[in-house]
């Protein structure tokens, strides 16, 4: 048990498997650091082609296709840290013998996307698990700070990891940075068998396709949920393409290479600490208006890049960017898990997650080809256009703009009762 006075402060920390996930959401972020700078500059390396680099990459989304649903399904069968511990062994397998086949020599292209392929199906599989496990672990009262403590642990070991990685990378190389992110994936094995949260209950079984349709009808019967998921389903296109593509090719030329990057990671690590902190406290009246309002500001990372701007002035956009997403996510979250039956979660989140990502490997497959053809900063430009366009578009249904938390809902209906009453 942690000291009674943080426990008084922080309630979610007086949960034991709370505590475990805090362990795990700081090896894993951290490990997997080394593998976001190593994989580009691997790549970059090994064939010196931007077009390479969006095969490998779009190899790392594709699986969301397949495996985003069946992990869903999983997860609201079976205990979700199960499921986890699974999708960590992929990644562990996927990017340890990445960096092994870096170091061993120069390796093919096919060889890089089977194994970003391998790490992509257990990315896949751990977010509807991930977004399952957290309610099942805090009571309703303290979920939005334990959402929030939760990702302050991922972000900070992510930022701590992104700056150490550049230097790494910079000074070992990629192909070590990524076999340290192998063994720190493998690490977290024993902190997630340790949990004892239960899977959900079911009173029956069904096969998989119709856990499937079930989750199908819940997503679909939420027009707030299909519609933010459409939007940033083109945000995370454009945004993946023009920054996590061709992000270190600008790094690379104009930047500085591996330890710039390094830099604008960290300091987008850095305004999601920052984020998550206030994301304990502060919570949006209306959480899916500011869900979209913040994937349409998600512009400003393609914009800096394509201006070239200065390194700090970058760095600073992607801090102030990170704070937003950070309490974005945060609310997503919360808003997810107080509005999906618990029995539905994984399912709905894995419908979600399907949705966001599926247009992803169509911006990283095309984010290098239309770059060579009309330009890095002319491409990047046309990211950012899409992204605000996608954003003002998702406005338009009133659900989006007038859902209001339940808190907020209370405080507005207090007025009435009271005018009712008195009269």
């Amino acid at each position: 048990m942690p000291w009674p006075g943080l426990v008084n402060r922080f309630p979610a920390l007086a949960h034991r498997d709370f505590r475990l996930l805090l362990a795990d959401r700081l090896l894993a972020p951290f490990a997997f650091a080394f593998s976001m700078v190593g994989v580009s500059f691997a790549v970059l390396d090994a064939t010196r082609s931007t077009a390479d680099l969006s095969y490998v990459l779009a190899a790392q989304i594709l699986p969301a296709l397949v495996f985003a649903l069946a992990g869903g399904v999983f997860a609201d069968r079976f205990a979700p840290q199960r499921v986890i511990v699974a999708a960590n062994v992929m990644i562990a397998a996927g990017e340890g013998g990445f960096g092994l086949l870096v170091l061993a020599g120069q390796p093919r292209l096919w060889q890089m996307i089977a194994l970003e392929t391998l790490t992509g199906a257990g990315m896949a599989v751990f977010y509807p698990a991930s977004q399952a496990l957290l309610p099942r672990l805090v009571p309703d009262g303290v979920l939005q700070e334990a959402s929030a403590m939760s990702r302050l642990a991922m972000n900070g070991a992510q930022m701590a990891g992104a700056a150490i990685a550049g230097l790494f990378v910079a000074a070992a190389g990629p192909g070590w940075a990524l076999t340290v992110c192998g063994i720190g994936m493998f690490g977290t094995v024993p902190l997630l068998l340790a949990i004892r949260a239960p899977g959900a209950e079911h009173t029956e079984r069904h096969n998989m396709f119709r856990e499937l349709r079930e989750g199908w009808s819940a997503f679909a019967a939420r027009r707030w949920l299909w519609v933010t998921t459409i939007q940033y389903g083109v945000v995370l296109a454009a945004w993946y393409g023009a920054f996590d593509v061709l992000g270190p090719v600008v790094a690379r030329h104009y930047l500085g290479g591996a330890k710039a990057w390094g830099l604008i990671l960290g300091a987008d690590a850095v305004g999601l600490i920052a984020g998550g902190v206030i994301a304990m406290r502060f919570t949006p009246r209306r959480p899916i208006r500011f869900v979209v309002l913040i994937g349409g500001a998600c512009a400003i990372s393609p914009l800096s890049l394509a201006a070239l701007w200065p390194l700090p002035a970058i760095c600073a956009t992607a801090l102030a960017l990170g704070v937003m997403l950070e309490i974005m996510m945060v609310q997503w979250t919360v808003t997810m898990a107080r509005n999906i039956p618990p029995d539905l979660l994984a399912r709905v989140s894995s419908y979600d997650v399907l949705g966001a990502v599926a247009a992803m490997p169509v911006g990283a497959l095309a984010a290098g080809p239309i770059a060579a053809a009309i330009g890095v900063s002319a491409t990047q430009y046309g990211a950012a256009a899409l992204i605000l366009i996608a954003s003002a578009l998702a406005l338009i249904p009133r659900e989006v703009r007038t859902m209001r938390t339940a808190e907020a809902a209370e405080a507005e209906a207090e007025p009435e009762l009271a005018l009712t009453a008195a009269r």
